[in-house]
């Protein structure tokens, strides 16, 4: 995308808080380091003066903001399937397959999600999210499958992050939970933040970001509940982490329920590659025409076979 400058006016005070961390909670979907350097490299300044990322923002203060280029992505364009649900000039939708990370990073140079959108959009995404993750508007875990979003410009990506980040948008996932949960319907309202001493971990934790998950049971399977659960917020691994918390972490997920699904193979015989969870549904307005959208992804067949599997093994 070509350069970009755009202002607006600091409408109060935040004498305790700094440029970068405001900045941050306007536009969500920039990382804080993105803008510290953006800031250090003069694309961002205060009534047109060069400023510090300690900056406190003032009343009356005009913020400059120009987005440079576009780089060339360092990601390389790979020829990879791709089940697309919807596409247009502003956006491309996804159902993402089980095992396929979405961006390059340590240990996963090639074979992702951006490696196959560079090749399918030519080039023509959004460069807000940086030469890492082109036209990425958020984000599923590499063994979560189903509906994703990915932003074709600048002014889509804008428009639908200020979606995600102001919970306007519908997100609906089915999972297989290890365990017979009750009651049949629930509302997890559980803070989330990064495990004190696993840090490659999220637990709930007193004083972490707030985080709701609501459920229903749809059906009741030997050793095992599928459920369908709404993300009201986006926290990192929130239905996993809030499902564990609850004491039935997800089929498969051998981070937050080694235990639990060792002693459902243990009963049943069946025994799960990935983590059973697949974002099924997402309802969002056009970033451009403001028209309400809805999407659903089809099951993937290990989900399908998974439910097969422990279905039958009730039966026996």
């Amino acid at each position: 995308m070509p350069e970009r400058t755009e202002s607006f006016v600091v409408e109060q005070s935040r004498p305790s808080e700094r440029l970068d961390s405001f900045l941050r909670a306007r536009f969500p979907e920039i990382s804080r380091g993105t803008l510290q350097r953006l800031i250090e490299q003069g694309h961002i300044r205060v009534d047109g003066q060069l400023v510090k990322s300690t900056h406190k923002p003032r009343a009356g203060e005009v913020v400059s903001l120009t987005w440079p280029e576009a780089q060339p992505a360092e990601a390389q364009p790979e020829d990879i399937a791709l089940q697309i649900l919807f596409e247009d000039k502003d956006l491309l939708l996804l159902n993402k397959a089980p095992g396929i990370v979405v961006h390059p990073a340590a240990g996963h140079a090639g074979g992702t999600l951006v490696n196959a959108l560079l090749h399918h959009c030519a080039g023509k995404l959004s460069g807000i999210g940086g030469v890492a993750r082109p036209g990425i508007v958020h984000r599923l875990d590499r063994d979560t499958s189903g509906c994703l979003v990915v932003a074709k410009n600048d002014k889509a990506h804008l428009k639908l992050a200020e979606q995600f980040a102001g919970r306007d948008v519908l997100k609906i996932y089915d999972a297989i939970l290890c365990g017979e949960l009750r009651p049949l319907r629930g509302d997890i309202r559980a803070p989330i933040a990064r495990h004190t001493i696993q840090r490659k971990r999220m637990a709930v934790v007193d004083g972490g970001r707030a985080a709701r998950t609501s459920y229903e049971v749809v059906e009741r399977l030997r050793g095992a509940t599928l459920i369908a659960a709404q993300l009201h917020t986006g926290r990192t691994h929130q239905i996993r982490v809030h499902f564990q918390h609850l004491g039935f972490p997800l089929v498969g997920d051998d981070t937050y329920g080694k235990k639990q699904n060792a002693r459902l193979k243990e009963a049943t015989g069946y025994s799960a590659v990935r983590q059973m969870l697949h974002a099924r549904e997402l309802a969002f307005s056009h970033p451009r025409t403001g028209k309400p959208m809805k999407f659903v992804a089809p099951w993937p067949e290990d989900l399908e076979s998974a439910v097969t599997a422990l279905r039958a093994a009730k039966e026996k």
